[in-house]
C-alpha cells in the first residue's frame, strides 16, 4: 500500500504544490518515505524518509519547477530502508520518464534475476517499481526512431510490455518528457487508481491517483475510474486516449475498503463510507441473529472503525460512545515496518476513557483483526478502565492467508487466525465474546457500491489468489525477503 499522484497542468505553471497537498491527503497510506520529481528541461527531484511535513520544506519545494509531475508516499513491503529506495523513480532513456506506483510485484525476484543480474544493467535501489520502470522503458525505446514523435500506440506498445512481463498487483503513473502522462492499472485491477480533470484560467489540469481525495483537495473532478488492464494517456496536444490493454476479469482489493482507504475516497465509484455503514449494519444483524451478549455501550478502535461502529449501534438500538482517544501524531500500527515498533506504539496511539467503560459490558468494533497483538493491548486496555465484559466485533473476516500484492503480512505465522477457531481466536486476545463479519456479507456489501464489480480479491481472507501464478515458493520467498529486512528494523517498499 502506497499513495501517488501524477499531475499534468498547462505550460508554465508549476504543479508541486499541488502534489505536496495531495500527498499530504494519503499520508495514511505511507508513512515510511515521501518523495516529488517535477520536469522542466531537466527533472527536478526531492525524496527522504519520514513524513511528507518532514521530508518537504520551502527552499525544496521552491525549485520543484514544472508542469509535469509525480508525487509518491512509502508504505514498507519489499526491500531495505535507503534513501534511494524512495519514490518517484526517474529515467532520461530513452526520453524522460517519473514514475511512482502502489503495489507489489509477485515475481520480483525473477525479473531481477532475469533483467537485471545477468545483464550489464544495474539495480539503484531494492524497490520493486524500477522493475516496472524498466521493463517500461526498454518497450518504449523500440518505438524510437529519428524523425518520429512518440503517440499513444508507442506508449501503450510499453505498458502492454508491462503486463506481459510483470506479474502481481500495481497502479502506475508516469510522466513522459515532451509526451505527456500515461497511467496504467494493473492486469485484474487489483491495486486503485482514479483519474480527474480541472479548467482554471491557465487551461485543462489532469490528474491521476491512488485514491479520489486527492483529486477532492485539489479541486479536480473525478471522471474516471480505470478498470483491469487499464491504460489513459494525455499528450503534448492535451488529447486523452482510455483503452483497455489486458482481457483478465476486474479483481479489485476489498481490504482497500475494510481499512486502507479514507471514508471520504470513491474507489471503482464505490463509496468507502458507505460500504463501511453496510459493513456494520452486516455485523449488528449477525451479532442478533447469533445469539451475542446484548452489550451496553458500543465503542469503536478508532479511526477506520468508525463508521461501521455507529451504524451497529444504530442498527442494535445501543447507544454508541467515543471511549478511546486517538493521538493524531501516531502512524497506523497496521503499517508500522517492526513488530516492537506495533507494540510500543499502541498505548501512545490509544487512551481510554474510564468514564464509558466503568462497569459496562463493552462491544468494541474493529475494522480487521491481524496479528492480534494490537486487539490483545486494547482488550486488556478496557478492563483495566473498569469494563465488566468485553466484546469485540471484526467488519472483516479471519485474516489466514499472506498477500503478495503489497499489503505487509510476511506468512501465515503471523495470523492470530492461524490453527484456531473463533473460541480460540477469542481467548488469544482476552475477550469475553467474538464475531467477525461473514465472508458473504462482507462482499456482497461492497457490491452493493457497485454492482459491475463481478468479484473482489479476497485472498487474505480465503487464500485464492485472482493473479493465479502464486506458489508456495514465492510466497516464501516475499516472507523472507520481508523477515530479513524486519530482523533489521526497517522494510521498504510499494
Amino acid at each position: 500500500m502506497c499513495g501517488f499522484i501524477g499531475i499534468y497542468g498547462p505550460d508554465g505553471t508549476d504543479v508541486a504544490g499541488e502534489i505536496y497537498e495531495g500527498l499530504l491527503a494519503v499520508q495514511h497510506r505511507g508513512q515510511d518515505a515521501a518523495g516529488i520529481t517535477t520536469f522542466t528541461d531537466a527533472f527536478h527531484v526531492k525524496k527522504g524518509l519520514g513524513l511528507v511535513l518532514e521530508v518537504f520544506n520551502q527552499e525544496n519545494m521552491s525549485r520543484l519547477k514544472g508542469h509535469l509531475g509525480v508525487g509518491h508516499v512509502r508504505y514498507p513491503t519489499i526491500g531495505g530502508n535507503r534513501g534511494e529506495d524512495a519514490q518517484p523513480f526517474h529515467l532520461t532513456f530513452p526520453v524522460g520518464i517519473a514514475m511512482a506506483h502502489n503495489g507489489n510485484l509477485s515475481n520480483y525476484a525473477e525479473l531481477v534475476e532475469k533483467d537485471f543480474r545477468h545483464t550489464g544493467v544495474r539495480l539503484n535501489s531494492s524497490c520493486d517499481l524500477e522493475v516496472i520502470l524498466f521493463v517500461f522503458a526498454r518497450a518504449l525505446s523500440e518505438r524510437v526512431r529519428p524523425g518520429h514523435k512518440l503517440d499513444k500506440d508507442d506508449v501503450f506498445h510499453a505498458v502492454r510490455a508491462v503486463y506481459s512481463e510483470v506479474r502481481g498487483a500495481y497502479s502506475v503513473v508516469a510522466t513522459l518528457a515532451d509526451v505527456g502522462m500515461v497511467a496504467f492499472r494493473d492486469p485484474y485491477g487489483i491495486k486503485p487508481i482514479c483519474f480527474g480533470e480541472k479548467e482554471t484560467e491557465e487551461g485543462k489540469w489532469f490528474a491521476c491517483a491512488s485514491e479520489s481525495v486527492v483529486l477532492d483537495v485539489n479541486g479536480y473532478e473525478r471522471t474516471l475510474d480505470l478498470g483491469a488492464g487499464e491504460a489513459i494517456f494525455i499528450d503534448e496536444d492535451r488529447v486523452i486516449a482510455h483503452e483497455k490493454l489486458s482481457d483478465k476479469p476486474h479483481r479489485p482489493c476489498i481490504f482497500e475498503l475494510v481499512y486502507f482507504a479514507r471514508p471520504d475516497s470513491f474507489l471503482d465509484d464505490i463509496s468507502v463510507y458507505k460500504t463501511r455503514v453496510r459493513f456494520g449494519q452486516a455485523l449488528a444483524k449477525q451479532w442478533k441473529e447469533g445469539g451475542a451478549p446484548t452489550p451496553d455501550v458500543v465503542i469503536p478502535i478508532p479511526d477506520s472503525s468508525r463508521d461501521a461502529a455507529l451504524a451497529m449501534a444504530l442498527e442494535m438500538g445501543i447507544p454508541y460512545r467515543e471511549g478511546l482517544v486517538k493521538n493524531r501524531y501516531i502512524g497506523r500500527t497496521f503499517i508500522m515496518p517492526t513488530q516492537s515498533n506495533r507494540s510500543t506504539s499502541i498505548r501512545r496511539k490509544l487512551n481510554p476513557i474510564p468514564l464509558e467503560f466503568e462497569g459496562k459490558d463493552v462491544l468494541l468494533v474493529d475494522d480487521s483483526i491481524v496479528r492480534g497483538t494490537t486487539s490483545r493491548r486494547i482488550v486488556q486496555m478496557a478492563r483495566d478502565a473498569g469494563a465488566k465484559n468485553v466484546y469485540l466485533a471484526s467488519c472483516s473476516p479471519p485474516l489466514v492467508a499472506p498477500c503478495p500484492y503489497g499489503i505487509d503480512m510476511a506468512s501465515k505465522t503471523e495470523f492470530v487466525a492461524t490453527g484456531r477457531g473463533t473460541p480460540e481466536i477469542a481467548e488469544a486476545i482476552g475477550v469475553d465474546h467474538l464475531m467477525y463479519l461473514d465472508l458473504d456479507a462482507m462482499n456482497e456489501a461492497a457490491k452493493a457500491g457497485n454492482d459491475k464489480i463481478g468479484a473482489f480479491c479476497n485472498a487474505c481472507f480465503n487464500g485464492d489468489y485472482p493473479t493465479g501464478d502464486i506458489t508456495q515458493e514465492r510466497l516464501q520467498a516475499i516472507a523472507g525477503d520481508k523477515q530479513s529486512h524486519r530482523d533489521e528494523k526497517t522494510t521498504c517498499g510499494a
